[in-house]
């Protein structure tokens, strides 16, 4: 876990984006959310490289991928994505989204019209109002933020996540989660991200639900704290083509908690 390494570069618009790929087989792109990176998905790529060949990447201002860039909000993600599929040459893959992940994945599907074989949604960002107290506050005091000392800003992402989890973390993936945010560039990095999360980009796609044709899977932690349970059995009705699976014991960081179980349903659908 200590050593998870993305071993291939993309230029992005003169910005550097990480990213590697695992198996054989059809095609399936995995995204993360925030504030993780692939690291998290480390589970499921596993798994999922048994059957497939499976693509994944830090998101602009996660992880390996640039930080130093001014926009990492949700309004580049899709464009990355888009731009990482006519890389990679994949016109029909299978995509699966977790948290922004999820947004990320639906932006690209409806503003970036790429077509997916089918589509799976672990937990995601799409169904607005959402964003907390604490997103709120960070949005008003981003650079008071940024210059918190070390030790400061290191017990507060670390709090922060433990948040995301119906069930205790292991202190080895805790280290994983907030390696990427204690250098001083990611420090930096992890505020802005929060600052820029505007609910507006669900705004955009949300009325575009309804024209979603393609068989999806929506995976949702019974216990996500985040967000609410109530906003999986919401989407699943906007989706006509949807089916929702509730994952119990579990909390918004279910890609955690829970890889075995949705592992098992992923592979059911797929």
């Amino acid at each position: 876990m200590n050593t998870w390494s993305l071993s291939k570069t993309f230029d992005f618009e003169g910005r550097t984006v990480r990213w590697d790929v695992q198996g054989e087989g059809a095609p399936l792109v995995i995204v993360h959310g925030t504030p993780w990176s692939s690291f998290n998905l480390r589970h499921l790529i596993k798994g999922l490289a048994n059957r497939f060949q499976v693509y994944y990447f830090d998101l602009l201002g996660y992880g390996q991928s640039d930080q130093k860039g001014q926009d990492v909000s949700l309004r580049i993600q899709n464009r990355l994505m888009a731009a990482l599929l006519d890389y990679w040459e994949l016109e029909n893959p299978i995509a699966v989204g977790h948290d922004f992940g999820g947004t990320t994945v639906l932006r690209t599907l409806l503003l970036e019209h790429k077509k997916y074989q089918k589509l799976i949604l672990i937990d995601p960002v799409a169904i607005s109002p959402w964003g907390s107290s604490f997103f709120k506050h960070v949005n008003q005091y981003e650079a008071a933020f940024a210059g918190l000392p070390d030790y400061i800003h290191r017990a507060v992402v670390e709090a922060y996540i433990k948040t995301a989890a119906h069930q205790p973390l292991p202190e080895a993936t805790i280290d994983g989660i907030l390696r990427p945010w204690l250098s001083a560039e990611g420090k930096a990095a992890f505020y802005r991200q929060i600052a820029q999360a505007n609910s507006g980009f669900t705004d955009e796609v949300q009325p575009k639900y309804s024209t979603i044709d393609i068989p999806t899977l929506i995976l949702w932690g019974a216990e996500d704290t985040w967000i609410p349970l109530e906003k999986g059995r919401q989407l699943a009705k906007m989706i006509p083509t949807s089916t929702l699976q509730v994952i119990p014991d579990s909390g918004h960081l279910v890609i955690e908690e829970k890889p075995t179980a949705l592992l098992e349903a992923m592979q059911n659908f797929l």
